[in-house]
């Protein structure tokens, strides 16, 4: 049998959102939708679970070793837990609202779980909150949504935010421009991603030195842009780093205070995507609040169009803020008028209704913590 304290024992990486975090958490759920929705995201609540062929396709594929599945006894088919919504969205864009106009754009928010944490990230069931802009491979649409996450992440009262912007698709497009085979291209890729200075030091001719000058360009945005600037690249890698430079440009324009850096060579979760990626952070909180980019909805049907968004998490976002202060409570004794009750609620308080008759309200309003005790028709200070 086993003891009280062993049934308290929660899995690795979950946990329970207690008194003060889960409202906190709610609160920042609702800020986040409320500011998608002032800029035309509309809500859609997909389900926890699917089959499992559908959360593999498109932005899915990547998370596919991180899935708890399940048989559906109904249909005696394989079913998966959503490890990320992005891949649902993109679903129900295509499938429920293939005939809505485009640009579509719909917001999200619910519970992801996964088969294992990061070591960033060691939580295994979180809360994602996001948008996503579909029909459109603008610029204007990276500006957009950055921005979007930007403003949000404001709102809620995250600080020294800074957008780290990658290219996942520019190392292939110059390794195909020069030329290289699939073994050297993969070699160079890697190294770039994983910043194996030694690995770049042994690969010669030009795209040898091109990968090095890549290495050297991560960091600031301006610092990025003039080594890609000076760099003789084919013409597929140039008009990337062309809209680069654009995005880069408009975003110091609507949000100046917003730190932008560039690591052209990261594509490690990025697989999936098409264009400019990016990941969010604020200044000294460990993990990424989120990421985002451009992607192709149903990619493997043939029939995809562009979809650019972000993903936010929620486990990160709590460390990023501080907590919101909760509203007073007021021991209300058992007998209390209504009216008075809703008074007091609608004035912001949050009420506790006594259940029997107490000999002192005032003790039995500091046991149940309250900041203020109802008496007399007025309210006192604890």
């Amino acid at each position: 049998m086993l003891e009280p304290n062993e049934t308290a024992l929660l899995p690795e990486g979950l946990h329970d959102s207690l008194v003060g975090d889960a409202v906190q958490e709610i609160k920042v759920v609702d800020k986040l939708l409320n500011s998608f929705n002032s800029h035309g995201y509309d809500l859609i609540l997909p389900p926890l679970v699917e089959f499992e062929e559908s959360l593999l396709l498109g932005p899915g594929k990547a998370q596919s070793r991180n899935m708890f599945r399940l048989m559906d006894p109904t249909s005696q088919r394989m079913m998966g837990v959503r490890t990320d919504m992005t891949g649902q969205v993109a679903r129900i864009s295509h499938a429920r609202l293939g005939n809505s106009p485009r640009p579509l754009r719909l917001s999200y928010a619910g519970e992801v779980l996964r088969v294992k944490g990061t070591q960033l990230r060691p939580e295994r069931q979180f809360k994602q909150a996001g948008v996503e802009l579909i029909g459109s491979n603008t610029t204007q649409a990276y500006v957009e949504i950055i921005l979007l996450a930007y403003n949000s992440l404001t709102e809620i009262g995250a600080e020294k935010l800074s957008v780290d912007l990658a290219l996942p698709l520019l190392v292939p497009a110059i390794c195909e421009g020069l030329n290289l085979n699939s073994e050297l291209s993969k070699s160079v890729r890697h190294a770039l991603d994983a910043k194996d200075i030694g690995g770049l030091a042994n690969i010669e001719g030009e795209i040898g030195l091109i990968s090095r000058s890549l290495l050297e360009a991560v960091g600031t945005a301006d610092k990025c842009i003039k080594v890609l600037g000076e760099l003789n690249l084919p013409t597929t890698a140039r008009d990337m780093c062309e809209e680069l430079v654009i995005l880069v440009k408009r975003l110091k324009n609507v949000a100046p205070d917003l730190m932008i850096t560039i690591d052209p060579g990261e594509y490690t979760g990025f697989e999936y995507q098409t264009g400019i990626s990016f990941s969010l952070f604020a200044g000294g909180v460990r993990g990424e609040l989120g990421r985002g980019g451009r992607y192709i909805v149903n990619a493997q049907l043939g029939e995809g169009e562009s979809a650019t968004g972000f993903s936010l998490y929620l486990d990160s976002l709590m460390r990023a803020i501080n907590g919101f202060e909760q509203a007073e409570k007021v021991y209300v004794p058992l007998g209390t008028d209504r009216d008075n009750i809703s008074k007091l609620q609608a004035e912001g308080f949050r009420t506790v209704q006594g259940l029997v008759n107490e000999e002192d309200n005032v003790i039995e309003a500091r046991r149940m913590e309250c900041d203020y005790v109802w008496l007399n028709d007025h309210m006192e200070k604890i």
